[in-house]
């Protein structure tokens, strides 16, 4: 199966995709009617030659996304805001008068930073910091192979704990929806309601399958790390000095994971490929579920903007903004 280079995210009521040139984000309001955001999108790593080399493209990309999801997530929050607000003024029978909210480029990299700086926070120091506490094994395999569990455990508890919130649900359908309309799309099928329905909400190139191959990545190269410190230094790093270290090679990590994930698109037929992506395939079986066909219309209105599709096989009410 070819790997054509198409993603999105699951938002509130709605989905992004992106393909090689453009973002589409399609929110469905409560009229049933889908309202329609796109604009033209070209990865820093495909305008300069020096950003798309290897791994370099995986530390923009991350970044990129980061950015980008916040962006979305702004834009669903808002339209759902405007409709309880439009709601609102309807039952007390007053005219509602739409409040235009703007996000500003220094505001969503704020936000972005922030996001980030949290979890490197909960799931890169606090997994030291309490690998140091319970004083295990200071050799650079045995402490990052403690430190690697506790961050997976860390990682599918969270995981598990927001599923079990009635309102992720609707956002878990969605990031079904969406993966099924990639496969559809990946598979030369026309976008129909039909054909989207018959594919599997588990898609390789997920990002919560990224987030566990950067968990088991990081296993390995801080334990090269932790070993080459170890030698020239004499001692294995204080938990202050591993810290440094380890956020010192996080890009190297999810670059190197970034690559990882690309392949796993690419080789996905491949026997050995099936069996090394698995458990982000399970993880999915927490992060997505099956979706309506309301929602796959969604996803497919969000996928053929993305894609530039003037003719589409849907017959759905949509306002493009």
């Amino acid at each position: 199966m070819p790997d054509l280079g198409v993603g999105g995210q699951a938002v509130i009521e709605g989905v992004m995709m992106r393909s090689r040139n453009r973002i589409a984000t399609a929110v469905r309001i409560p009229s049933g009617e889908i309202l329609v955001k796109s604009e033209e999108y070209i990865s820093l790593a495909r305008r300069y030659k020096m950003l798309g080399l290897p791994v370099i493209r995986g530390v923009i990309t991350f970044f990129e996304m980061l950015i980008l999801g916040i962006k979305t997530l702004n834009f669903s929050a808002d339209i759902a805001v405007k409709e309880i607000e439009r709601e609102e003024a309807a039952a007390n029978g007053k005219a509602y008068i739409p409040h235009e909210r703007r996000h500003s480029s220094l505001v969503l990299v704020g936000t972005a930073i922030f996001a980030l700086a949290l979890g490197i926070l909960i799931f890169f120091f606090l997994p030291l910091a309490i690998s140091s506490l319970l004083n295990v094994d200071k050799g650079a395999v045995g402490f990052n192979l403690i430190a690697g569990t506790i961050r997976l455990i860390m990682f599918l508890a969270y995981v598990w704990v927001i599923s079990l919130f009635g309102e992720f649900k609707r956002v878990f359908q969605y990031h079904g929806a969406e993966h099924k309309s990639i496969f559809t799309y990946e598979n030369g099928e026309d976008l129909t309601i039909e054909n989207v329905s018959r594919y599997t909400t588990f898609h390789p190139r997920c990002g919560t399958s990224f987030i566990l191959i950067v968990a088991l990545f990081a296993i390995l190269i801080y334990s090269i790390s932790d070993t080459i410190y170890a030698v020239l230094a004499g001692a294995p790093p204080t938990l202050l000095k591993r810290f440094l270290l380890h956020f010192i090679l996080l890009p190297l990590v999810a670059g190197g994971a970034y690559e990882l994930l690309k392949l796993s698109g690419k080789t996905r037929d491949n026997k050995l490929t099936r069996i090394l992506i698995q458990p982000g395939l399970w993880l999915q079986r927490i992060t997505t579920r099956e979706p309506s066909p309301d929602q796959m219309e969604v996803a497919i209105v969000a996928l053929e903007t993305a894609l530039g599709v003037t003719e589409s096989k849907l017959s759905v009410k949509k306002t493009c903004l």
